[in-house]
């Protein structure tokens, strides 16, 4: 396929390692990483240089192909190996579905082969990898495509953390509307939560849409009710990590709270993202694993100084469950599924 320097994770010339796009740094600099061993791959999840639900997954099968080409090609532990490093990278954020999604999409291929030399196998891999690539490049657009038949040209639009091309592959999930719509000539007026601990919608979000030619304004996260009393929103669009059975959604911390917000202004309320997103084994949001880090993110990272106070604790979950009676539409490249989720997901095509 043909590789663009905005894609946050693409293959090397050679095909033997992953360039990602450090997003630890942006926007002030932009650096890539060159990415071949099992632990920069899990550190560069942890750390979030890569980050955003199916930019992960396209990782992680990027990641199983290039440890495939390095791992002792002797038979009986050749799928052993794989195997463990699969684990390890499902392990190292256990929110976001699209990493395991990935990881077990590429063992199921090496249990298919499991009689077939390793390094015909290895090539399946990375073939394997490439198409995941692709299939996100057209999940996203078509994601975009279904969420901007929900806006009008003119809108005011919220949204919460990072969920465009940076997040996922060209367009984005949560983003792509509004990247989609500005490619078309529409005109939209969009606000970004900051995000606090880690500020995706003020270092993310706001460059990938000033860039774009959007109208493009940063609120603090604690902002957010009073533009929806003033009618300045006419629309919340999020992305998404994990959705459950029931169409509870894992995302971004802040995220519930603005749909709670949204119920009660009378605004609708939409999340974005890939249908490999939906976990049909995870029946409700409480099923969903929140992952906690470092309370270092609220006291320090971003400051001169660490205000953290000895005594006092910090408490730093970097997901919250939306309830599926708060979300308008859930919209997928498979269509726009409505409540009853329990029946639009099941009957999805």
């Amino acid at each position: 396929m043909e590789y663009k320097e905005t894609d946050p994770v693409r293959l090397s010339e050679d095909g033997r390692s992953i360039i990602a796009i450090d997003q630890r740094f942006l926007p002030e600099k932009t650096e890539y990483l060159k990415i071949s061993r099992i632990e920069e791959m899990v550190d560069a999840i942890k750390t979030l240089a890569v980050r955003g639900a199916p930019c992960i997954g396209v990782f992680a099968g990027y990641s199983m192909a290039v440890l495939a080409l390095d791992i002792n090609k002797d038979h009986e532990s050749f799928g052993a190996d794989l195997k463990s490093c699969g684990a390890l990278l499902v392990a190292s954020r256990p929110t976001a579905v699209n990493l395991s999604w990935a990881v077990n999409r590429q063992l199921k291929l090496i249990d298919g082969m499991k009689d077939a030399p390793a390094e015909d196998i290895s090539k399946s891999l990375m073939e394997e990898a490439v198409r995941i690539h692709e299939e996100d490049i057209s999940m996203c657009h078509k994601i975009a495509e279904n969420g901007l038949s929900l806006l009008k040209d003119g809108c005011g639009i919220l949204t919460h953390c990072n969920a465009g091309a940076l997040a996922t592959t060209r367009y984005g999930t949560g983003l792509g509307p509004m990247l989609l719509g500005a490619k078309k000539g529409m005109k939209f007026k969009v606000y970004s939560d900051e995000t606090r601990p880690l500020l995706q919608g003020m270092r993310l979000t706001a460059y990938e849409l000033i860039r774009a030619g959007v109208d493009e304004t940063v609120i603090c996260d604690n902002m957010a009710g009073l533009l929806m009393k003033q009618k300045k929103i006419d629309a919340v669009m999020v992305g998404c990590d994990r959705v459950a059975a029931n169409g509870d959604t894992a995302n971004k911390i802040g995220t519930s709270s603005l749909a709670v917000l949204a119920k009660y202004y009378g605004i609708p309320f939409y999340v974005l993202g890939p249908f490999s997103s939906i976990d049909l084994s995870c029946k409700t949001g409480e099923d969903i694993v929140i992952e906690e880090r470092d309370p270092k993110e609220i006291s320090s990272l971003y400051f001169e100084r660490d205000f953290s106070i000895e005594g006092v604790k910090y408490y730093n979950p970097a997901f919250d469950v939306t309830d599926n009676a708060l979300i308008t539409a859930i919209v997928t490249d498979k269509g726009i599924l409505y409540p009853p989720y329990t029946e639009s997901i099941k009957n999805a095509k």
